[in-house]
């Protein structure tokens, strides 16, 4: 059923959710609220302790007063809660609360927090009788990802009329439910966008997570089935070329490198394709080792296509490149194939590509699309994103093409589980870091320390050097007290030497603008960038030593690992400093396994053990298949429940209704 069909949505709003992916209303209700807002017990001003949202029971002790600056209505108030403490409080633009709120009345004050100077103040509180805050007391409203035009209340109402007209039918029947303690599909559904309380938002969450999982390894064990004994059409035993490059690389490659690089020549010598997964840690060097494959394949002319997740990290792989064949005085073309290319450019690499002049094809999801033929693909290598991996496999078969296959992993999955998730394919682990790397130095601080690290910052900088500075956000929320990239980079241009070049860096900014910022960082004409995490997958400037993140208690240790790889890449000293928006002593014991350890698969084992509630949905991973709900870091049990489920489904001879391959297999 369209969207334009349901209440309210008109042709200007179908359009403005077009943007959000949203056409019909299974789409709507397969939108999953990003976190929820929970009214919580009031607390005192004193153990605010830096959140955003608080409510407070206070009683009003000043008269309010009523300012006007230009077009801006401000109404100011002070507030004293139980234990003395008082708090002022602002409004604005709401005139008719100057006849509500009067001296001595209690009220709870429900706002945001914000720092005005060296004041903290309370901004745009809603207000609440006692009796009326106790009935909205733990309740759970759903907090969607926007875009301009949409608010969250006429995202909450669309999406209630959905779920009022969208039948959803349960592919487990329930007996199946019973045996894997599952809900209901439909009650999962409806409860993930208005649950009651946590308990029944995990059991949807979990019920939805395990859906995900569950169509994740039915398409792999489906693809197994067309993709055993493949035979090899494509085999290479002439490993001269790459031979060559490597004898003339500034570096040796390590024995774990060298031990994958034999797995995968046997591979392609072998009776049939080969289907490898490469697991290694940040800065471990996988890289390397596919391309040194390409140029095998190239010198026996056929072709290779190398996916990554990002174009930022598209152009980089293909500079790199261009400057190996260079080096080793190749003659191998080149192609960069990403979405945001003109079409005029676009049909020239459709050309070189299907007439087989170009050999090595680097690019996004766009060297998958239906308008890419290749001449004689022969091995495809997909970095990061495999949930992109197993569909254009898929495509890729239905085409009649059987190239051999690497997918490139850092996230580190425990081998039990990449078994699970990657039952085709063989398993290589790249379980050593080059020798000439110099150990990160690490330290988790508070806000306090912040003038140091500046201090630091320009003194790497004069030195020769470059730094990251991580911001959860790209500009200001009024929900989030956290740093976003643009104020950011404009408050270190002022706190840092004038000769310094500072630049930002976002996921919002068009592919021409993100390439071109970070080529001039590369070439360190750019000497600190604020980013978000898109410099989180594979970025590479070995002339960086500094990574600094804020708000570091708001990503998962994974991911500032991920981040903290970004440095390190070079010979210099390199250092990590981890800024903690809060002195909560739980978060900075959570911070401090960072400290303690290099180790990603100890990180993030170390992580599940400490989440709770309130890292619920958390910060998404980036790269690792990217699903909804599904988290292969905390739902290692589900994974293995969906797994089972899965061999039992297909014994029984139930199938999934695959609706469109580029989507993936949608349950209905």
């Amino acid at each position: 059923m369209d969207i334009k069909e349901l209440k309210g949505i008109g042709e200007k709003t179908s359009l403005l959710l077009n943007r959000l992916k949203i056409e019909e209303c299974d789409d709507l209700i397969r939108y999953y609220p990003r976190n929820y807002d929970i009214y919580e017990p009031p607390v005192l001003i004193k153990d605010i302790d830096n959140k955003a949202v608080v409510s407070i029971d206070g009683t009003v002790i000043k008269s309010v007063d009523m300012n006007h600056i230009k077009n801006l209505t401000i109404l100011t108030t002070v507030i004293r809660d139980k234990n003395g403490d008082t708090i002022k409080v602002n409004w604005f633009n709401m005139p008719y609360l100057k006849s509500t709120i009067k001296y001595s009345m209690q009220f709870i004050f429900r706002g945001r927090m914000k720092r005005v100077g060296n004041l903290t103040v309370l901004e745009q509180p809603e207000i609440f009788t006692l009796a009326k805050y106790e009935e909205k007391l733990n309740v759970m409203q759903p907090i969607y990802s926007l875009t301009k035009g949409i608010s969250n209340h006429q995202m909450t109402k669309f999406v209630s009329e959905a779920l009022k007209v969208t039948a959803i039918k349960d592919y487990l029947d329930e007996n199946m439910r019973k045996k894997y303690d599952l809900c209901d599909l439909e009650d999962a559904i409806k409860t993930i966008h208005f649950p009651k309380n946590f308990e029944e938002l995990k059991t949807a969450r979990n019920r939805l997570a395990f859906d995900e999982l569950f169509t994740f390894i039915y398409q792999l064990r489906k693809l197994k089935e067309k993709e055993t004994e493949v035979p090899n059409r494509y085999i290479i035993n002439n490993h001269e070329i790459s031979g060559k490059v490597i004898s003339n690389l500034q570096f040796e490659l390590t024995n774990a490198q060298k031990r994958v690089l034999n797995d995968i020549n046997r591979d392609m010598n072998g009776k049939v394709i080969m289907q490898r997964l490469i697991q290694g840690d940040v800065g471990s060097g996988k890289t390397i080792v596919a391309f040194l494959t390409m140029f095998d394949m190239a010198a026996a002319g056929l072709q290779s296509a190398l996916m990554v997740p990002t174009e930022v990290l598209a152009n980089q792989h293909y500079e790199s490149i261009l400057s190996l064949i260079s080096e080793n005085g190749l003659d191998y073309e080149v192609v960069l194939l990403t979405g945001s290319l003109s079409a005029t450019a676009k049909r020239k690499i459709y050309e070189r590509i299907e007439n087989g002049i170009a050999k090595i094809i680097i690019g996004t999801h766009a060297v998958f699309q239906d308008k890419v033929i290749y001449d004689n693909l022969a091995l495809v290598v997909i970095d990061e994103q495999h949930r992109f991996g197993v569909l254009q496999r898929a495509k890729l078969m239905e085409k009649g093409v059987t190239p051999h296959t690497i997918v490139m992993s850092a996230t580190p999955i425990p081998r039990t589980l990449a078994i699970i998730l990657y039952g085709d394919m063989d398993i290589s682990v790249i379980d050593e870091l080059p020798s000439n790397r110099l150990k990160i130095k690490n330290c988790v601080v508070t806000k306090n320390f912040r003038p140091n690290a500046y201090t630091f910052i320009e003194k790497q900088v004069k030195s020769g050097r470059q730094a990251y500075v991580i911001c959860p956000m790209v500009e200001e929320n009024d929900m989030l007290q956290a740093e976003n990239v643009i104020d950011y980079a404009e408050l270190l241009k002022e706190n840092l030497d004038k000769s310094i070049a500072v630049e930002y860096l976002h996921g919002k900014m068009k592919a021409d603008q993100k390439t071109e910022i970070l080529a001039r960082f590369e070439r360190n004409e750019i000497n600190v960038l604020v980013s978000t995490t898109v410099i989180e997958v594979g970025i590479n400037v070995p002339n960086a030593t500094v990574m600094m993140v804020e708000n570091a208690e708001r990503f998962s240790l994974a991911s500032l690992h991920q981040l903290r790889g970004r440095v390190g890449r070079g010979d210099y000293q390199s250092y990590c400093i981890f800024v903690s928006g809060t002195e909560n002593k739980d978060k900075l014991k959570r911070l401090e396994i960072l400290n303690n350890s290099n180790d990603g698969f100890y990180i993030a084992s170390e992580d599940l053990k400490l989440r709770g509630p309130g890292d619920f949905f958390g910060v998404r991973q980036s790269g690792e298949m990217q699903f909804e709900i599904a988290d292969v870091f905390t739902d290692g049990e589900i994974i293995k429940v969906a797994g089972k489920a899965v061999d039992e489904f297909i014994l029984s001879g139930h199938e999934l209704i695959d609706k469109n391959m580029n989507d993936g297999i949608v349950i209905y």
